[in-house]
């Protein structure tokens, strides 16, 4: 509480009515922040008939908003949308700590350079990024495979993340040399060295990889757009916005099926909080 105080600048405030002061704006705070998450579940298990009057005072309740999500498939594109961030997160990170470790932990020529071209994928957006991808995706170079139309081509444009693979190279770096050059000195290799000294001792940067990574795999719409070609391959994202464009569909319904794509993210971030924590104290006191 102290740290809130200091936050925002409530220390020196003293008195009954600098306590009525601080209770207000810690009210207010948990409105702003809060308050759209209540309305969100509250109109879940109501009745809305109009989406600009959502209430945060629960009434009425009713399961007929996921009961109506279900028979529209939503339980399918939520099980799509578990597959593809499950593989896509998998391969990410194995990916990112991979080629981290060989640009951290390795001298080689022209390191900066691949460093700089893996930054430079980073400006560009999505939207021109699309059309060339959805014809690599149609023939993959060299094993010349169709990914079009299957969840795999919705994981494998997502396995090489560059915000990932610059966050593990900057942790890695980070690391005491003396660590490996001990495990060298015991005949440890490589591959022991980096499972065994290097990956545990990065654990707090894999718990906000896992977090972001998750989050920008899951919000995806544009890659399940390209890739998709009916119903049975949509993800939870893109079927939102399907719902969303059918007339018969209720408000009440695309609330409930909101609300199943966000506890997901809710689940992974209560789960890898304190990795998270740990992660981004440690590059402030890096930094």
């Amino acid at each position: 509480m102290r740290q809130l105080d200091t936050a925002l600048g409530l220390g020196a405030v003293r008195g009954p009515l600098g306590r009525i002061i601080k209770i207000g704006l810690y009210a207010l705070v948990v409105f702003v922040f809060a308050g759209p998450l209540l309305a969100l579940l509250v109109s879940a298990f109501g009745r809305v008939t109009d989406p600009t009057k959502l209430s945060l005072i629960p009434h009425d309740l009713t399961l007929d908003n996921f009961r109506t999500a279900v028979d529209q498939g939503v339980l399918r594109y939520l099980a799509n949308s578990l597959i593809v961030v499950g593989g896509g997160l998998l391969l990410q990170i194995s990916v990112s700590v991979t080629a981290a470790y060989a640009l951290a932990r390795k001298s080689f020529p022209g390191v900066r350079l691949v460093l700089f071209l893996i930054l430079s994928t980073m400006m560009l957006p999505e939207e021109i990024l699309a059309i060339p991808l959805s014809l690599v995706l149609a023939d993959v170079p060299v094993v010349h495979v169709n990914l079009v139309g299957t969840l795999a081509g919705m994981i494998v444009p997502v396995g090489a993340w560059a915000f990932a693979i610059l966050v593990m190279t900057e942790f890695m770096r980070d690391v005491p040399i003396e660590l490996e050059e001990a495990a060298r000195l015991d005949g440890a290799g490589d591959l022991r060295i980096f499972w065994s000294v290097i990956l545990p001792v990065c654990r707090p940067a894999l718990g906000v990889l896992g977090i972001f990574g998750f989050t920008m795999i899951w919000d995806q719409y544009i890659l399940p757009l390209l890739v998709a070609q009916d119903a049975d391959q949509f993800t939870l994202a893109l079927a939102l916005r399907s719902l969303r464009a059918d007339e018969q569909v209720g408000t009440g319904v695309l609330i409930a099926s909101a609300l199943l794509a966000l506890l997901p993210s809710v689940v992974v971030f209560l789960a890898l909080q304190r990795q998270f924590m740990r992660g981004l104290t440690s590059g402030a006191i890096k930094g």
